[in-house]
């Protein structure tokens, strides 16, 4: 019954699950990522308060989630890594943690894109944009730690725990402008009460998180594909796979 989660521990397994996965995620998010600015940048109607400039939120929104989803997967990955000394958790965590900061550094730009017209400012030291741009620093910080030891189980097992400390940031991030006083606007998607936005706008905006979200699976799956085979390029099964290329 277990047999699929044990096979993920398997190096060749994910190696080639990797390869059977990636086109499809990444065909799904050239789908959902091409309906979402369609329908969001032309034909969902201006905000009553915003006009057209709340339109960033279909490229601000899916970024900030996935900035914080990919760290949160980059910590459960390395702990994995660490505690049952799995080494595809690390492989995971190391392929999974440049995207994440990409997507963070993507959500602090459009964040200050549509912060300037809103506040009159590209930049504030609100609670929300602060613990977000601490979030990047993590994001570096797990990076170079990762790469400044010469032996990477060492470097894999200080990233982990860098990157394991540091996931408490993400609950701070989320409820930040419920905590404290915060010019960001509260969530209006992501609560218990219904949506504050209609489905005109609702709708493509969910397109476009489902698109993100496939878009770095696939992603991940081409970037674990070479973090295996660097890791495991001693082994006899990449040998052959290097020979039948």
């Amino acid at each position: 019954m277990w047999n699929w989660f044990y096979k993920l521990a398997s190096p060749p397994y994910v190696y080639r699950l990797a390869a059977v996965l990636a086109p499809w995620l990444l065909g799904g998010a050239a789908l959902c990522i091409g309906y979402g600015l369609v329908d969001g940048l032309v034909f969902a109607p201006p905000d009553y308060q915003q006009g057209d400039a709340f339109r960033i939120i279909y490229v601000h929104a899916p970024s900030a989630w996935l900035s914080l989803s990919a760290y949160t997967l980059m910590a459960v990955a390395g702990g994995i890594g660490l505690i049952w000394r799995i080494k595809i958790g690390h492989a995971v965590a190391a392929a999974a943690a440049p995207i994440g900061a990409s997507f963070t550094v993507l959500a602090l730009l459009t964040g200050s894109l549509w912060g300037r017209p809103m506040w009159g400012t590209y930049w504030a030291w609100d609670p929300r944009l602060t613990s977000e741009l601490i979030l990047l620093f993590l994001y570096v910080g797990v990076m170079s730690l990762r790469s400044a030891f010469e032996d990477p189980g060492r470097g894999d097992r200080a990233a982990a725990l860098l990157a394991i400390v540091g996931v408490i940031n993400v609950p701070i991030i989320h409820y930040s402008v419920q905590w404290w006083n915060s010019l960001h606007q509260g969530a209006t998607v992501a609560k218990f009460a219904r949506p504050s936005m209609p489905g005109s706008m609702l709708w493509p905006l969910l397109s476009m998180l489902l698109g993100f979200m496939l878009f770095f699976g696939g992603v991940l799956c081409l970037r674990l594909r070479g973090e295996v085979l660097n890791r495991e390029r001693q082994s006899s099964w990449v040998r052959e796979v290097v020979r039948a290329s």
